[in-house]
């Protein structure tokens, strides 16, 4: 008989289940994989380089296009690392906005991911369940910054502007009746706020239906139970952080452990699971699309009795209002030299990290007294996580391979950047 050798396979990059541009290099004996070889760089957009030569607000939009499933969490941490170099306090009211708002983006993710990884795995039904509440999700995107997608609402200093006290409302036409739109616009009666209420009201029991339609679902179980599995010791070593490193039972979570904004002043749990593999982190997953539904709702009864600011005075860091603008001579030249020359930031350098929806998402920056960083790197999850992947599906299945690549969450915008 004659020898068989291993051979090698290209999986992706347009594979439907490579998210973004994966090519793996896969080493196969039959159906076994024995080596995998992630090639990365094949979507490199040279963020971190194009950030030297931009102003520090110019940089702030190409944040959203790195993780562009988790954009304003993105944002988030950037600004925080140059309010660090500058050592400017935040308005409470505009940090109980951005917690809130993280926590939509968390739960927008989350969506995706299970949305997508259920449909990598066969499920084709939990992909339109998701998307509907995904939806509601973006026309808060849109309510507040304009945008569905690339918000570029998070500021240094604060937020762009304060929560809008109306709702866009759907529009009569001829493919749907009167009655119809009022139905449409039922919850859009009154102010982003109430809204974002009526979602966080609605939102458990559509977890339970995800719930339903897979957590005891047989199916489901034999393609997650066992499949990835990584122990702590190797998960920490590894680099693992968010829900891939809780899926092993380390309960570590930034906003508990080095506390940011307002998380301190928060009730919320840490959900983690016990063995480390891909159906643990779908079961953790979805627990923190509950715990923030609890924190969004925190948030909401903050801001309803909180009224205040939400970008700071300070017109060397934040543009005057329009009409200051275009009533006074000096906010008028404010406004004009920090969207043409851009703000200085004192020398120094500053490393700001936030619980991401995917793990620790950090912004190092090294200033050097200019309107633009000397130097910008950027911490993302993903990378770390995707250079586990070999360890990860060894020995597995190559359909396992598509699970594994579901169960690690990434996003190649902000791996290759």
């Amino acid at each position: 008989m004659a020898e068989i050798k291993n051979y090698t396979l290209n999986f992706g990059p347009q594979h439907p289940a490579a998210h973004g541009v994966l090519r793996l290099v896969l080493e196969m004996d039959g159906e076994v994989v024995h080596r995998a070889d992630p090639h990365v760089g094949l979507l490199h957009r040279a963020t971190e380089k194009l950030a030297e030569h931009k102003t520090y607000l110019q940089s702030l939009p190409y944040m959203d296009r790195l993780d562009y499933c988790s954009m304003m969490s993105n944002e988030h941490a950037y600004c925080l690392a140059v309010e660090k170099l500058l050592g400017v306090e935040v308005p409470i009211r505009a940090q109980y906005i951005r917690v809130m708002f993280s926590e939509i983006t968390r739960v927008m993710n989350h969506l995706m991911w299970l949305g997508s990884h259920g449909h990598d795995c066969g499920a084709s039904t939990v992909l339109l369940y998701t998307f509907r509440e995904r939806e509601d999700l973006f026309d808060m995107y849109e309510a507040v910054s304009g945008a569905r997608m690339h918000a570029a609402y998070f500021r240094p200093g604060g937020v762009y502007r304060d929560l809008p006290d109306t709702m866009p409302q759907y529009k009569p036409n001829k493919l749907r009746n009167a009655k119809g739109m009022e139905r449409l616009n039922a919850n859009r009666q009154g102010s982003l706020l109430d809204f974002i209420e009526d979602f966080t009201e609605r939102f458990p029991k559509c977890v339970d239906e995800y719930e339903v339609l897979l957590t005891e679902n047989r199916i489901w179980k034999q393609r997650t139970v066992g499949i990835g599995v990584v122990s702590p010791e190797r998960a920490l070593n590894l680099g693992m952080t968010g829900p891939m490193l809780r899926g092993t039972g380390i309960a570590w979570d930034l906003r508990k452990k080095q506390p940011y904004e307002v998380y301190d002043q928060l009730d919320f749990d840490i959900p983690v699971g016990k063995t480390g593999d891909s159906y643990d982190r779908y079961l953790v997953r979805v627990q923190e699309m509950r715990e923030s539904n609890r924190i969004i709702r925190q948030c909401i009864d903050w801001l309803r009795a909180n009224p205040g600011p939400v970008i700071v005075q300070d017109h060397k860091v934040a543009p005057p209002s329009r009409k200051a603008m275009k009533t006074g001579m000096e906010d008028l030249i404010h406004h004009f030299k920090l969207f043409t020359e851009g703000m200085h930031v004192p020398p120094g350098e500053a490393y700001a990290a936030v619980e991401h929806p995917k793990g620790e998402f950090g912004i190092y920056f090294i200033s050097d007294g200019a309107n633009k960083p000397y130097r910008m790197k950027i911490r993302p999850p993903g990378f770390v996580h995707l250079a586990a992947f070999e360890e990860l599906v060894k020995g597995h299945m190559l359909t396992d391979a598509v699970a594994i690549i579901g169960t690690l969450d990434i996003v190649f915008g902000e791996i290759d950047r």
